[in-house]
């Protein structure tokens, strides 16, 4: 066979015919079937997407659609097996048992439940009915097993949304799993990667294989079971009923309900008015908080309904000396990371902006004899960041926080839904006041726009659906303690604020989950974290796989600059950190007089918490991490940042500049540079140079050259009097070209539909354009050597 074959030529002219030569339906197998999004890639405030994953082939079984194998193709010039190291990973991703790798002269294919390869010839590929009978051996199902493995796909029908791979991977795990008559099962899916529609897909196949009849699904919360009910399982909406006033109807088929109306108390436990064997299936939604404990009322209900298959659904799984989930459910079937998420575009990448408060870092200490605002006398022992809104309040502190978060808002869109996370109910009072009190003007227009969602405030949490909906506005900012760490589905949140000591991994992860969910139609493409109390440490735990897009440490001396910085796009070089000084004893409060008095005896506190104000706050430090090659955060700026990944491409400026040369095309080496992390538009934006050509901004930042400008390259190619080789009418056209180019860049000219648009078309049309020049080739070798000329 030719080496001249490309992909597509094999493809077309020998993989497809053999596949279908072998009896695969067309309805069997999908064609450059993309499974992944590609992730989204952050600079500064501009995004772009990643390359997602795409198969190829993905072979399927007739009846249920399960995934059977996946075939990679290659050009001629490769040898048989070249992509069979990228058909095994995208076989493991996908959980498919059988991989191939062909470039038209046969197949090697790859056998995961033995692990051996083989060469077959191009007219050898495995029928339907002997992929299936391997797969049914391979995976040891009996019949009876395997007819609740095949039960056919409903999702298509009912929901009109199909699972995507990784949900799909979790229910099939599920259905095995069932099938070999396991009890209890744990998956394990990020925040934000549809756990609940996962449940609804497995709990209809069951009720569709006639495995279960009755099912109970038990949460914590009511906006859990009410999202549930109105979203993922509507197409139950004839069979199911939440339980309320521990009221219990026998009639239904799935019963939603929280874990206390079913609990009660040890005196009265309302779950015992059902059988022990009423229920088949029970699924636990975030079974990291209360079933996690072996005494908790969960495992009560749990216990009671043992017979049933039990499957726990959570982000965060505990296993640690206070609780386990993995004691009692088993090890989980699936686990689909953070990590991942973000990785495969599913998830929103983050930002981390820190900011360091000096009285948190250095402390404050009170004065001999100081009193509170309540008359308290303080205390006197040094108070540091962990004990700020818990055993000392200042206002000043709880302002500058609010500055910040409006510095922010103001800075991207004061409409970004945003929540606060305080320390406890009262700190998120004092927040909402200090955040109404910086923006004033827009609670004047509604006094909706901040609000305090806390267990504790009927107001607040009657607006919960209002800010939960993506199409309305307000409220726009919450302050909240612990009521939204959990569960509440907030698709558009841009700004996650941290004020409040996190040590709780689990809660961690939980918190961060509320900003998780993509949501393009609404320009969210990314989330915000803002972090006062250094939470964002547990980042770098190994127990936390997502990754931040960047950090930045933010210094802000309210003295110096009225305003908090720029904490959206800072950027700058990294300055070298000041040597640490000791904290400075802090000075008695305004015009003590010289003789303060008796020293009072110590007094125990009336509440536990002191309250004062009159306090000097600043806020200190300045870095930026992006991620680097290998994954790790690397302490840069954006432009070292920049540099190091243009120089890992292309190490010297001559090999930048041969392969600049050597392009068809430019744009693809920008293309590729992105695929590095490098945005340039980024980069050009935080310069504030729009008239920056790529070409100029690679030479000026990876290889320290002087950067011209679009029209400065123009006219130094009318000065070099280039033009003249051509006729008249040549001229005009490759003048309105370098036109082009210096208003809008260098792909408009790489595109010969550019023709067709003003100014060209007063020249004819794009033929009779080009044959001006000779024709075709003559006028694209014509463009080719004027961007030689721009780029000389």
């Amino acid at each position: 066979m030719g080496k001249h074959l490309t992909e597509e030529d094999v493809k077309n002219r020998f993989i497809t015919p053999a596949i279908d030569s072998a009896g695969w339906d067309k309805e069997q197998y999908r064609m450059e079937y993309q499974f992944t999004n590609g992730p989204v890639i952050v600079r500064g405030s501009v995004t772009m997407r990643g390359k997602g994953k795409k198969a190829d082939y993905l072979l399927l079984s007739k009846d249920s659609y399960l995934p059977l194998a996946i075939v990679e193709a290659k050009d001629g010039e490769h040898v048989l097996g070249a992509g069979m190291q990228q058909a095994m990973d995208y076989a493991s991703i996908l959980q498919v048992p059988f991989a191939y790798s062909s470039n038209g002269t046969g197949f090697l294919e790859h056998d995961f439940f033995t692990g051996k390869e083989r060469q077959i010839g191009i007219n050898e590929f495995p029928k339907p009915d002997e992929l299936w009978r391997r797969y049914q051996v391979g995976k040891g199902f009996t019949p009876t097993e395997l007819a609740l493995v095949n039960e056919p796909n409903y999702y298509d029908t009912f929901s009109k949304k199909i699972p995507r791979y990784y949900q799909q991977v979790a229910i099939n795990r599920t259905m095995e799993a069932v099938a070999k008559g396991r009890k209890r099962m744990l998956l394990v899916m990020a925040t934000g990667t549809g756990k609940t529609f996962t449940a609804f897909q497995i709990v209809w196949k069951l009720i569709q294989a006639k495995k279960v009849k009755r099912v109970l699904y038990l949460a914590d919360r009511n906006i859990l079971i009410d999202q549930t009910m109105q979203q993922d399982f509507k197409p139950f909406d004839r069979v199911i009923t939440k339980i309320q006033n521990r009221n219990l109807d026998s009639s239904y088929e799935v019963y939603m309900s929280l874990y206390q109306q079913l609990a009660g108390d040890e005196n009265e436990e309302p779950f015992r008015k059902f059988k022990p064997e009423f229920f088949d299936l029970v699924i636990v939604d975030e079974c990291h908080r209360g079933s996690a404990k072996d005494e908790s009322l969960w495992r009560r209900v749990l216990n009671y309904f043992s017979s049933a298959i039990q499957i726990g659904m959570t982000a965060t799984p505990r296993d640690d000396k206070v609780a386990s989930n993995i004691d009692y459910f088993g090890k989980p079937l699936y686990v689909y990371s953070l990590k991942t998420g973000i990785d495969d575009g599913f998830l929103a990448p983050y930002k981390v902006i820190r900011i360091t408060i000096d009285r948190d870092a250095e402390g404050w200490r009170p004065y001999e004899g100081q009193r509170d605002l309540n008359g308290e006398l303080i205390e006197d022992r040094e108070y540091y960041g962990n004990d700020f809104d818990r055993k000392l309040i200042i206002d000043e502190r709880t302002q500058a926080v609010a500055k910040c978060i409006t510095k922010w808002l103001k800075a991207n869109d004061r409409f970004s839904k945003s929540i606060v996370f305080c320390v406890d109910i009262a700190h998120a009072e004092r927040m909402r006041q200090a955040l109404v009190n910086e923006n004033s003007d827009l609670v004047q227009q509604n006094p909706k726009y901040i609000m305090r969602i806390t267990g504790d405030s009927p107001e607040g949490k009657a607006q919960l659906d209002y800010f939960i909906d993506a199409h309305e506005k307000y409220p726009t900012v919450v302050t909240t303690s612990k009521l939204l760490t959990t569960g509440v589905d907030v698709k558009t949140c841009k700004l996650i604020v941290l004020d409040s000591v996190i040590n709780s991994m689990t809660e961690f992860k939980q918190i961060i989950g509320r900003g998780t969910r993509l949501y393009p139609d609404e320009g969210k493409m990314y989330f915000t974290i803002m972090d006062f109390r250094n939470a964002s440490k547990l980042f770098a735990d190994t127990d936390f796989d997502g990754k931040p897009v960047d950090i930045v440490d933010v210094t802000w001396d309210p003295g110096v600059d009225p305003e908090p910085p720029d904490v959206i796009n800072p950027d700058p070089p990294v300055p070298t950190p000041p040597e640490p000084t000791p904290p400075e004893p802090t000075p008695p409060g305004p015009n003590p007089g010289p003789n303060p008095g008796p020293v009072l005896p110590p007094e125990p506190p009336k509440h536990g918490i002191y309250h004062i104000n009159g306090v000097k706050v600043t806020v200190s430090k300045e870095r930026v991490q992006y991620i680097g090659p290998n994954g790790k955060l690397i302490t840069e700026s954006l432009v070292d940042y920049t540099k190091t990944n243009i120089r890992g491409e292309y190490a010297t400026l001559n090999t930048f500049l041969q392969a600049w040369h050597d392009a068809d095309k430019k744009e693809a080496i920008v293309e590729a540079l992105k695929e590095r992390g490098v945005l340039l538009d980024a980069l050009r934006n935080a310069s504030g140079d729009k008239d920056i050509d790529d070409f100029d901004l690679i030479l000026h930042i990876a290889y320290d050259q002087k950067p011209l400008t679009r029209r400065e390259r123009v006219n130094n190619v009318k000065k070099r009097d280039y033009l003249h080789r051509y006729g008249p009418d040549c001229q005009k056209v490759l003048s309105a070209l370098m036109d082009k180019y210096m208003n809008e860049g260098i792909s408009e000219l790489e595109d010969t539909r550019v023709l067709d648009n003003e100014p060209f078309n007063q020249y004819g049309s794009a033929s009779q354009i080009a044959k001006l020049f000779g024709g075709r080739e003559q006028y694209v070798y014509a463009v080719h050597e004027m961007i030689d000329q721009i780029y000389m």
